[in-house]
């Protein structure tokens, strides 16, 4: 019979000692691999707890206080820009931090001067664009040329669609707004809109002026639904000012529709801009037998004689919001009273960041 086995290698009886010494190496091995796999890896040192440094949000110069207080209220700082205006004019914007792929809010109430504070929203919107912001949000406290929302004489323009679209153009995807003068508006913008009302903030300082026997009264018949929501919120009656509007800013009021005799009075608007209208309906409650008369507004506009035509009216308080800075005249009036809505802006920007609902605010 011939060995099958292969030159050079002894096929005789095993070594006790080597073969021990090859087991033993091949544990070693074996037990070192598995010190390897299962040594934990090095604790990480624990890092600093930091903001989301994609979401910013911006300010005009319309109305900074505001925008401090929102971000005051996020527990943020607000993100920094340069804005001035050339020795003819012109605005110039810079931004001075980076928003490439960041969830971006604009501040800014379009308010007096009216077209200064809309150049300066859309040159901060384009230059958001163009430094690669991921969503921009225009948030628009006050939405100035709502009053233009449709044609009421022939060759008028449509002022507020005309807004709309040059926001949108200039690169917002996203507006937030504070009570629209008219609600339907929002069906002007390409873009998704979110309506505020300001009405939790206005009914929590109305409740605690505990007004006897109260009635909630809209100017004119546009502002009835809001009346209404307001007066459901109070629990209390309706009435409605049937007025005629005589030029632009000059409105004849004809009589009251509704029973104020013997009761209090709160005049419930969106806008005061010359108080000419808010004065005259305070005018038209007393002599219809109201016992005391009281207003509420979300945009404190004015403009022109308001303050003195508030100061020498019947009138005994006038509550505003702050989406629009009062003049120092305002300041100084001791029947305008101002109550913040930098809550209620911050929770919605909080949650159209977080992607939840804004309308959970107002149930």
């Amino acid at each position: 019979m011939h060995s099958t086995a292969k030159p050079g290698i002894e096929t005789g009886p095993m070594n006790p000692t080597a073969g021990e010494s090859m087991v033993t190496t091949v544990v070693a091995a074996t037990e070192k691999t598995k010190q390897q796999v299962e040594q934990p890896k090095p604790e990480r040192k624990p890092q600093r707890a930091r903001l989301d440094e994609k979401f910013k949000i911006f300010s005009g110069t319309a109305n900074p206080a505001l925008a401090d207080e929102i971000c005051n209220f996020l527990g943020m700082a607000r993100a920094q820009a340069k804005i001035e205006r050339f020795s003819d004019g012109e605005v110039y914007v810079q931004l001075l931090e980076n928003v490439r792929g960041g969830d971006v809010f604009v501040v800014q109430p379009t308010c007096h001067p009216v077209n200064e504070h809309i150049m300066e929203l859309l040159m901060m919107i384009d230059a958001l664009k163009r430094a690669s912001a991921r969503r921009i949000t225009t948030v628009i406290p006050y939405f100035g040329y709502a009053r233009q929302d449709r044609k009421d004489k022939p060759r008028a323009p449509i002022s507020s669609k005309l807004i709309a679209d040059l926001l949108t153009t200039a690169g917002a995807n996203r507006a937030l707004i504070v009570d629209l003068h008219a609600p339907q508006i929002q069906g002007f913008f390409n873009i998704p809109v979110d309506h505020l009302f300001a009405s939790p903030v206005l009914v929590a300082e109305v409740r605690k002026m505990a007004l006897p026997a109260l009635t909630i009264v809209s100017p004119d018949a546009g502002g009835v639904e809001r009346a209404r929501f307001f007066a459901k919120k109070m629990d209390s009656a309706l009435a409605i000012v049937d007025k005629r509007r005589v030029e632009m800013d000059i409105t004849e009021v004809m009589h009251v529709i509704g029973d104020v005799r013997g009761r209090s009075a709160l005049i419930l608007d969106d806008i005061i801009d010359t108080a000419g209208t808010l004065c005259k309906t305070a005018e038209a409650l007393i002599e219809a037998g109201a016992t005391s008369v009281y207003a509420c507004a979300t945009h404190p506009v004015l403009s022109g004689p308001a303050v003195e035509r508030i100061a020498r009216s019947k009138i005994e308080q006038v509550i505003v919001t702050n989406t629009i800075p009062l003049s120092s005249a305002a300041q100084k009036e001791p029947k305008i009273v101002v109550r913040s809505i930098g809550g209620l802006i911050a929770r919605a920007i909080q949650s159209i960041h977080e992607e939840t609902s804004v309308s959970s605010l107002f149930t």
